[in-house]
């Protein structure tokens, strides 16, 4: 069995894209939150979508991550 078929991405990508929907899920909690009507408050305007934000800039991360092997090394 040769043949083996390798995933697309390693451990560490999947690590991070688990870290990353995470914080995706935490910024869209803080934004819910908020006791202002509709949103409005410091919550939903500015820390919670600074949050989302930072979850999609990890999942970018993790598509694009490449962790080193022992013959990149050599």
């Amino acid at each position: 069995m040769s043949d083996k078929r390798k995933l697309a991405f390693s451990k560490a990508n999947y690590m991070i894209m688990i870290a990353g929907v995470i914080v995706l899920a935490l910024g869209f909690i803080l934004m819910t939150m908020d006791s202002e009507p509709y949103g409005f408050g410091f919550l939903g305007l500015t820390l919670g979508p600074i949050v989302v934000m930072l979850g999609f800039i990890i999942q970018f991360v993790a598509i694009f991550y490449k962790p080193k092997t022992k013959s990149d090394s050599e």
